[in-house]
């Protein structure tokens, strides 16, 4: 016989809020989470125009300490954790596997003076795979993590986001007027334990991310409500995401990709001599690529014409000629902002902004130009691009 049970999908402490609140909910790597709340299209201009929030209760959040902590996170991570100089700084890093590609992407924050305490903040999907390695590296460095399944996380974001969460919220005003982008506060002595608050997000918006105990969060997510911050969900979250030129892990990268060839070159930390989980094949690979002019680069694509850009369609490039090559759509969606289709792809380097690409959109030969475009298409409510 063979076992055909799978595991029921996971929810987090604000699954009856989502219910509550007439979310849709859906099946996200494993968890039980809310795809839209009636209107995709309404969350996501909330988000670009006013305030919106989302439940990110499912990402990892795994406490580090040790005399050791800094040295191990200095081996694991692409990029170099000795830049975080305050408390309460936050760092943006792949964590690659021994041939180079991208196990994933994390944020981890310094949370002592000593450097002997930091928080990683991971990809949910992508959880096994992260546990395993970190315990891997750990040999031998007197670290402990600490996974903290405890906790939820709503980030809420939006041009007036951080001002509604401080209407929400008054005893926090001073510390979110000071808080600078990637950088966290604890907020034990204001809230009580596990209060934690970052200025950082993932819709090219401002805001913050919160992180508080389970048993808190319903009632925090019923106080952003009545202080007129929309609850949003995955569908607003991938379109502001892909607007933002911000990678999804599993789509725009994963453990084949290379940082260079998903727009992350500028998180490696190659100037001295750190040896990091990697480093060799990374270096070695990016060598090797420029001389047999196989090297990738991400680019945005913008289609005026009808029709949705989708994952997986090939782009070609000097189509018909001798010099003809391909890449690949690895994300695409229809762009509320934009009012037209939108893509993240990986291209030939040699391929500029200037140039125009074709997409045979129902792959039947039928070719339809599209324009590259350096990312991201919109930050902070406003087009990138002439």
């Amino acid at each position: 016989m063979t076992d055909t049970t799978t595991q029921a999908p996971q929810r987090t402490p604000l699954y009856q809020s989502h219910v509550n609140s007439d979310g849709k909910i859906v099946d996200f790597s494993g968890w039980e989470l809310p795809i839209h709340y009636g209107s995709q299209i309404e969350e996501h201009e909330a988000v670009r125009t006013d305030a919106g929030m989302f439940d990110v209760s499912h990402m990892v959040v795994v406490d580090i300490s040790g005399t050791d902590a800094k040295a191990w996170l200095q081996k694991l991570l692409a990029n170099d954790v000795d830049k975080l100089k305050t408390v309460g700084k936050a760092l943006y890093s792949p964590m690659l596997n021994e041939r180079g590609g991208i196990i994933d992407d994390l944020i981890v924050y310094l949370m002592n003076e000593g450097e002997t305490e930091y928080r990683i903040v991971s990809n949910a999907a992508t959880r096994d795979k992260d546990m395993a390695q970190f315990h891997k590296v750990a040999e031998g460095f007197d670290v402990t993590l600490n996974e903290r399944s405890e906790l939820a996380m709503i980030a809420v974001q939006g041009p007036k986001a951080v001002e509604k969460l401080a209407q929400a919220k008054p005893s926090w005003s001073e510390t979110l007027s000071s808080l600078k982008p990637f950088v966290g506060a604890d907020l034990t002595d204001i809230e009580g334990q596990d209060w934690f608050v970052a200025r950082t997000g993932y819709t090219g918006e401002d805001g913050v991310e919160v992180i508080m105990h389970s048993d808190d969060a319903p009632a925090f997510f019923e106080l952003l409500k009545d202080n007129d911050i929309k609850p949003a969900g995955l569908g607003a979250r991938d379109t502001l995401r892909m607007e933002a030129g911000m990678n999804l892990y599993g789509h725009d990268m994963d453990d084949e990709v290379s940082p260079y060839e998903c727009n992350m070159g500028w998180t490696l930390a190659l100037k001295d001599e750190r040896e990091f989980v990697g480093r060799e094949a990374l270096v070695s690979k990016r060598k090797q690529s420029k001389e047999d002019n196989t090297a990738m680069k991400q680019v945005g694509l913008l289609m005026t014409s009808r029709g949705v850009l989708r994952e997986g369609m090939e782009v070609t490039i000097n189509q018909g000629t001798d010099n003809e090559q391909t890449g690949v759509i690895t994300s695409g969606t229809f762009s509320p902002s934009l009012k037209n289709s939108i893509a993240i792809a990986r291209v030939p380097t040699s391929l500029s902004e200037e140039d125009t690409v074709q997409i045979d959109l129902r792959g039947k030969g039928k070719f339809v130009d599209v324009r590259v475009l350096k990312l991201p298409f919109v930050r902070n409510g406003q087009q990138q691009f002439d």
